[in-house]
């Protein structure tokens, strides 16, 4: 093994193994390793023209005699060794004698280091385990490899971000997390560590991350190389700031997306759905957005409306958009083989592909494959003619659906998209969506871009996307499981964020219980980035089956507007309309700094407290912006709940107006219609008057 210095760039070099290490924008690192004559060039997440800065290496001759060899007889192994330093601001990576790195921050504390127990050469550690920090192991039969990168393990870490997964816990140490989408399930494998640097796994393959109490690891199970971002800050803020101009920032919100979303499964035809929003408008209610949901189309996969049930789009949107209110039309990826499309994309090879067996991917309500996001021919295609069936009867906004892609099964080892094999790039599937989407309206001349999307990747940011954390059930419990999905997925670099408020599977509007969460999730949906109303809402109607021209027609669940729930929640669900209303001016300043610095709109206590270790414990709550402390209320039957206030500043609760000082837990009142609110010291928000 040797180093050596190429330009700006640290090279490891040993055997056919390569390993580059170099500067990607202020106080940042990426990593690659090699086991072939050229390096994979995917930049995959790391797309964006990072800041040049100013790089020292620095090459230093060490005495590596180990204290074992102490005697006469064992003086030969006294010896020399190099090793090799590289500064970039406030990050710094060592690779010793023998090749393994550590990273440093300015202050020279150590932020983490490889995992390294192999005595091949004399180490420090001097354990006869055999096992490298960095494993690029040849799949037998194939030019792909499996991929293994560990790193120390420290007792004080926690790690948060990742994407949105379906559990309770906001800090990831312990966890072991799939590296794959599935509905409910986004992987975007950026962390935050509370030691003091940021980390991005920058490979879509399928794999695992485990935060384990004795090494992290992290794997894919077939891929070209390995490559990670690595970026020291002083602060979480500093941080997410330095990530996201590496992998890129959300546009500015349209304004639209900051007021409140009606949706429901279904509304099944044009007067249904204006009939909602000409209540809503009778009724004096604030609204932003309604969203024509699924199955409003002919078949899957010809991207246009059923004429039957909706017999002038033009019409409906034009009216829609008098009223201030933007149209979302929902489109699926997957192509029906009845399909008017089916033909010309499968000839073009613009669909996933099946290595082995039958290539549908999904037999609900039709056989059909999805189209392959990766491709550009297929993005362009699907975009022209959506293009021509929905944009130009006025729609601007689009519900991009089953984004992970949701098949039946995930056998990933089975399915081949045009960038490679599934087990390779398949986490890049919602990026190429979207960006199929925000480039065809960027062509039409739009700037007000705006996808809701069941799933991201890293980097789905800039291509304005809105994540939704999927068909989640109707309980108490979800919704505590969405309040640190939504956390996870806002540190994870995806600032636009909502759920299906209520949750989507199970919710009857004749259950009191089911009620009480609606109003409670409600509440908590007014101070999330996006506000929006969605769900099932069982049973669905008892309806006969509908075919039209032999395609099955989907029916729909049961009322969810905000006068369905009874007269008392009406009164409440309504104010909350006119406390978003009130809040657009300050949410409208938080998506400013989205979109300028990459800092999330919900972001857990300690991104703005980061000082406070209780702030770094805290899961229950979290800041709307720097200025609003929101507390939700996630059991049922609860009236007051306790709230942690971060030190350093006092707190007013915005619905009893009593002042607090920071640094302690207190008690607040938290009736039926009021979710608490704390208001930072020095600012003034009218919320409850």
């Amino acid at each position: 093994m040797h180093l050596e210095q190429e330009g700006n760039k640290l090279l490891i070099l040993d055997g056919t193994s390569r390993v580059i290490i170099e500067p990607w924008g202020v106080n940042s690192l990426r990593v690659r390793m090699t086991k072939e004559t050229h390096m994979d060039a995917n930049d995959w997440a790391l797309t964006e023209a990072v800041e040049k800065t100013d790089v020292q290496i620095n090459f230093e001759e060490i005495d590596v005699t180990d204290p074992w060899y102490q005697s006469e007889e064992y003086a030969q192994y006294h010896q020399k060794g190099i090793q090799a330093v590289l500064t970039n601001g406030k990050i710094t990576a060592r690779v010793s004698h023998e090749g393994w790195i550590s990273f440093y921050n300015q202050k020279g504390e150590l932020l983490t280091e490889e995992y390294w127990r192999n005595r091949n050469r004399i180490n420090r550690y001097c354990v006869p385990l055999r096992i490298d920090a960095r494993e690029l192991k040849p799949i037998q039969g194939s030019t792909d490899y499996s991929l293994t990168a560990r790193f120390e393990a420290f007792d004080d870490e926690k790690i948060f971000g990742m994407g949105q997964y379906q559990e309770k816990h906001l800090n990831k140490k312990g966890a072991i997390l799939e590296l794959a989408h599935r509905n409910s399930q986004a992987s975007v494998p950026f962390m935050i560590s509370s030691r003091g640097y940021g980390f991005l796994w920058n490979n879509p393959a399928i794999g695992t991350a485990v935060f384990g109490m004795n090494k992290t690891e992290w794997s894919a199970v077939s891929t070209k190389k390995l490559d990670y971002f690595i970026t020291a800050g002083d602060t979480p803020a500093e941080i997410e700031e330095q990530y996201s101009a590496a992998t890129g920032r959300t546009p500015m919100m349209p304004e639209y997306g900051m007021g409140y979303w009606q949706c429901k499964l279904r509304y099944r035809n044009q007067e249904e759905l204006l009939a909602v929003a000409r209540e809503h408008k009778k009724r004096g209610l604030p609204m932003d957005a309604i969203v024509v949901d699924f199955f409003h189309w002919t078949r899957q996969g010809d991207f246009k409306f059923e004429p039957r049930d909706w017999p002038d789009p033009e019409a409906m949107v034009r009216e829609l958009k008098e009223m201030g209110i933007e149209t979302v039309v929902s489109v699926w990826p997957t192509i029906d083989e009845k399909s008017e499309n089916f033909g010309p994309m499968a000839e073009n090879g613009y669909l996933v592909t099946a290595d082995r067996g039958n290539s549908n991917h999904m037999t609900w309500m039709g056989n059909t494959i999805f189209y392959d996001a990766t491709h550009p021919g297929a993005q362009n295609y699907v975009w022209e003619r959506c293009k021509e069936n929905y944009y130009k009867k006025g729609i601007r906004c689009f519900w991009l659906d089953e984004a992970e892609p949701e098949y039946g099964p995930y056998d990933f080892d089975n399915y081949r998209y045009y960038e490679g094999t599934a087990l390779q790039c398949s986490n890049r599937y919602p990026v190429g969506y979207a960006k199929g989407f925000y480039e065809g309206l960027q062509a039409e001349g739009e700037t007000d871009i705006m996808s809701l999307v069941r799933c991201a990747w890293a980097g789905s940011q800039k291509y304005g996307v809105l994540t939704w954390s999927g068909d989640i059930h109707s309980s108490f419990r979800s919704m505590r499981e969405q309040l640190q999905a939504g956390l996870s997925m806002s540190i994870a670099g995806i600032p636009w964020w909502t759920s299906d408020i209520g949750g989507f599977l199970g919710g009857d509007i004749r259950d009191e219980h089911f009620k009480e969460l609606l109003v409670r999730w409600f509440a908590w949906g007014a101070f999330c980035p996006v506000f929006r109303m969605h769900g099932e809402r069982s049973p669905w109607y008892e309806r006969e089956q509908e075919y039209i021209d032999g395609v099955r027609q989907l029916t729909s669940g049961q009322d969810n507007e905000v006068w369905s729930f009874g007269e008392d929640n009406y009164q409440i669900l309504s104010k909350y309309l006119f406390i978003r209303e009130k809040l657009r001016p300050y949410i409208r300043s938080c998506m400013k700094k989205a979109s300028e610095t990459g800092a999330p709109v919900m972001r857990p206590l300690f991104y703005d407290f980061p000082d406070d270790k209780t702030c770094w414990e805290t899961e229950d709550a979290y800041m709307f912006g720097e200025d609003l402390l929101v507390a939700p209320v996630m059991e049922e039957g609860v009236r007051e709940r306790k709230v942690y206030l971060p030190a350093g500043c006092g707190w007013t609760d915005a619905y009893t107006k009593k002042v607090y000082e920071g640094g302690q837990t207190v008690t607040v009142p938290a009736p039926i219609n009021i979710i608490p609110v704390l208001i930072r010291e020095g600012k003034q928000y009218d919320i409850y008057d």
